[in-house]
C-alpha cells in the first residue's frame, strides 16, 4: 500500500491505520465521535495527500476540459474553482472532481484517490482521440501534498501562519500565499459542511506545514482527524462518496449533481444525458433518517410494502444530530420527504423516513456547500 508523506506522523500520534483506496490512511486518532465534534465546534486537520492532482496546461487546456466535463467552465476566472463531473459516453460518472483555474490556460484537476488513475487515463486518451495536442497533462499527485483544515476556528488558526488575507477569500476561490513560510495554494472549500480550507504544498514540505498548524492550533482546540470522522461529517452535510453514491453506471440526474450538467454545450455524454432528462430517471438518491432504533449501512436493502425497492449507499450515526441517517437509491415515486420506508437490518425490517438534504447545515448565511457551488 502507498503511504502519504505524513505516515510517520500519524504513527507517532497513535493513529489507527487502514487501507483506503490502496493508501494506508488514519481512520482515527482518539475516536470518531470526539474527532467529529472537534471539527464541528473547533477545528480539525485532515491528511488528504492521497487525493489526485493533475495539471492541465496549454492553449487548448480549456477546450479539452470543456469537452470532458459536464459543467460549463466558460465563465470561470483565475483563482476560482468549480465542482464538475467527468462523464462517459453513457452519461455515467467517471468521477466528481474540482477544477482550479490557476491562471490563463493553466488548470489543476483534483480527483478522488481511487479514481485518479482512470481520470488521468481518460484525459490523456481524449486528448489524443480528439486532437487536443496543444495540452500538457501532468500528474502531480506524488509531488504535491494536500491538507484540509475545517471548523469554526480554522480561519483564525490558519491566518496566524499565512501571509495572505483570508477574510476576503470567497468560498470556492483560491489564493497563492505561504503557510509557515512555505509556498502554498489555499482554497476556501472542503468536505465537511463547515467553513475551512484546502492547503496544497510540496509533498516534501507538507509535513512541516502539518506540524506548524497543529502547534499553532493547540490552544484553539485543533485536532488531527481521521477518515472515520471525515465520513460522518460529509454524510451529515449530504455529500457523496465515490464508489458508494457514484460510479460509472450512475448519472448526475440520479443523484444531486443534475445542476452540474449544461446541455447547452457539447461534452462527452451530453446526448445520453439529454435523453435521460427528457424521459426522466426511474430512481433517485435520497436522504433518510431512522425512525426505529438501528443504523443502516451500505448495501442494506430498502423495502416498501414488503417489496425490495432499493439499496442503502451510506449510513451512520450522526453525532451532531444524535440520530442515525443515511443515503439510499429508491424509485422516484418514493423519493419525496416524509415517505416512510423499511430497511432490513439483520433480517429485521426497521422503519425510516425520507428527509430533505443536507441533514446538517451551518447557520452562517455566507457559507455554502460544495454540492451546491
Amino acid at each position: 500500500m502507498k503511504k502519504t508523506p505524513l505516515y510517520d506522523r500519524h504513527f507517532a500520534l497513535g493513529a489507527k491505520m487502514i487501507d483506503f483506496g490502496g493508501w494506508l490512511m488514519p481512520v482515527q486518532y482518539t475516536n470518531v465521535i470526539d474527532e467529529h465534534h472537534a471539527t464541528r465546534t473547533q477545528a480539525g486537520l485532515f491528511d488528504i495527500c492521497h487525493m489526485g492532482e493533475i495539471d492541465v496546461k496549454g492553449p487548448q487546456a480549456f477546450a479539452l476540459l470543456q469537452r470532458v466535463m459536464s459543467r460549463n467552465l466558460e465563465k470561470q476566472v483565475a483563482g476560482q474553482m468549480k465542482l464538475s463531473v467527468l462523464s462517459n459516453e453513457q452519461g455515467g460518472i467517471i468521477d466528481d472532481l474540482t477544477v482550479y483555474q490557476l491562471e490563463e490556460d493553466h488548470y489543476m484537476v483534483v480527483t478522488n484517490a481511487a479514481s485518479k488513475k482512470k481520470d488521468l487515463h481518460w484525459l490523456q486518451t481524449r486528448r489524443e482521440a480528439e486532437g487536443f495536442f496543444q495540452v500538457e497533462i501532468t500528474d502531480r499527485t506524488e509531488t504535491l501534498g494536500k491538507l484540509d483544515m475545517q471548523g469554526p476556528r480554522a480561519q483564525t488558526i490558519l491566518q496566524s501562519l499565512t501571509e495572505g488575507d483570508l477574510t476576503g477569500l470567497k468560498y470556492y476561490y483560491s489564493l497563492n500565499t505561504t503557510v509557515a513560510g512555505i509556498p502554498a495554494l489555499l482554497s476556501r472549500s472542503g468536505y465537511t459542511g463547515e467553513d475551512g480550507f484546502e492547503i496544497y504544498a510540496a509533498s516534501d514540505r507538507i509535513g512541516i506545514v502539518w506540524d506548524c498548524l497543529l502547534a499553532a492550533g493547540a490552544g484553539g482546540g485543533l485536532k488531527p482527524i481521521g477518515l472515520g470522522a471525515r465520513d460522518t461529517l460529509r454524510l451529515e452535510a449530504g455529500m457523496m462518496l465515490y464508489g458508494h453514491e457514484m460510479c460509472e453506471s450512475v448519472s448526475p440526474y440520479e443523484v444531486i449533481y443534475g445542476w452540474l450538467v449544461d446541455l447547452e454545450k457539447d461534452f462527452i455524454g451530453r446526448d445520453a444525458l439529454m435523453q435521460q432528462k427528457k424521459k426522466g430517471v426511474s430512481r433517485k438518491l435520497v436522504g433518510f433518517e431512522m425512525i426505529d432504533r438501528g443504523i443502516a449501512r451500505a448495501d442494506y436493502k430498502v423495502f416498501k410494502y414488503g417489496r425490495e425497492i432499493g439499496d442503502v449507499t451510506s449510513g451512520t450515526f450522526a453525532p451532531t444530530l444524535n440520530k442515525a441517517v443515511g443515503l439510499a437509491f429508491v424509485p422516484v415515486i418514493y423519493s419525496e420527504p416524509g415517505t416512510e420506508i423499511d430497511i432490513r437490518i439483520r433480517e429485521r425490517a426497521v422503519k425510516a423516513k425520507v428527509v430533505k438534504l443536507p441533514f446538517y447545515r451551518r447557520s452562517d448565511k455566507h457559507i455554502f456547500y460544495n454540492i451546491f457551488i
